[in-house]
């Protein structure tokens, strides 16, 4: 059923102000609203601002069984030990080393000692010696008013007394250099095994892998049995292979790759949220802390360049972990008007 005419008009009255207002102030009213702000969805992984990487000590003969290692995840003190590689042979070095040096100190005592005693005796005889040629010395000057034959016999004995005398004392010298060359090879022995006990406990110290901070253990894979995996007690390593970090549970960030096509639309200071894919039911507010100004080739084609950019992570959160998946949003143009 068709309206009247006269209700037709009345509608096209109450339509005509609202078509012309918008004829009039629609491109003002387009110009003042703002852009619809675009979503950039970044993926990369957290990774920590201060972390110290642990190496198997370096210097060892052959590979280092892993004894005690604390399990991932675990949270240690500065000082606390985290690995401990098998120390029975410089332990068992240090032992024999320190007794031997206990030993080689008794001798050197003895031997001392002894040197004491003979000196002693040594000093007794070169002054009886010089007693004995003084008292010849004396009884030769009796030779003028003495039988020829006792002057004789004070005369000889004068000589063997002045013989006797230079000769002990080149046999005690001689005799006490002797000594002192023995002393000296009993001493160089201890110092020697005072060494080889002392390197050997730092040796075996250093099979005491140690955590130089407060933080949180994170191992790395190594390849073992034909396969990656993580280090585990009674794994045979290397010297100088880095097997797990020490990370600080304070500041996190996430590193992520920005493609070539998106890169200009970032600015330093940008906010963002980093939601885990752990946790995917919670979300973190971040800022854009770093874009490389140098772009890398892509795995699977040089021509499809990337940028690293890093994410800082605004809070602390103890489900914030290294090495944990993440998400970042980033609101192009909200990121574009807070810069402006």
């Amino acid at each position: 059923m068709s309206g009247s005419p006269t209700s037709s008009r009345r509608v096209r009255l109450r339509v005509l102000p609202v078509v012309l207002a918008a004829l009039v102030l629609g491109p003002a009213a387009a110009a003042q609203a703002p852009p619809p702000a675009a979503l950039l969805r970044l993926h990369g992984l957290v990774e920590a601002v201060e972390f110290f990487n642990l190496v198997t000590p370096s210097g060892m003969n052959g590979q280092l069984t892993i004894v005690h290692i604390v399990p991932k995840g675990t949270h240690v003190k500065k000082g606390d030990v985290i690995v401990e590689f098998d120390r029975q042979q410089p332990l068992r070095e240090a032992i024999d080393k320190q007794a031997e040096w206990k030993q080689l100190e008794e001798d050197i005592r003895k031997k001392q000692a002894e040197l004491k005693l003979q000196e002693a005796v040594d000093d007794t005889a070169i002054k009886t010696a010089e007693n004995d040629l003084a008292l010849a010395r004396l009884e030769t000057t009796k030779n003028d008013v003495l039988p020829r034959i006792e002057a004789e016999k004070n005369t000889l004995n004068l000589q063997a007394a002045e013989a006797r005398l230079p000769s002990l004392r080149t046999s005690v010298a001689l005799k006490r250099k002797a000594a002192a060359a023995e002393l000296e090879i009993l001493q160089v022995k201890r110092d020697r095994a005072a060494r080889v006990g002392a390197r050997a406990r730092q040796t075996a110290d250093a099979l005491l892998v140690r955590s130089p901070i407060d933080g949180l253990v994170v191992p790395r894979t190594l390849w073992k049995n034909g396969s990656m995996g993580e280090p585990e007690e009674g794994d045979n390593v290397w010297p100088g292979f880095a097997m797990l970090d020490v990370v600080s549970p304070g500041a996190m960030r996430v590193k992520v790759k920005v493609n070539q096509v998106d890169v200009h639309r970032l600015t330093v200071g940008m906010a963002a949220r980093v939601t885990l894919d752990a946790y995917p039911g919670r979300s973190h507010p971040a800022r854009l802390a770093q874009i490389s100004p140098i772009a890398t080739p892509g795995q699977y084609s040089a021509k499809i360049r990337t940028f690293a950019a890093i994410f800082a992570l605004e809070a602390q959160d103890a489900e914030i972990a290294p090495d944990l998946s993440a998400a970042v949003d980033v609101v192009i143009g909200e990121g574009i008007r807070a810069a402006r």
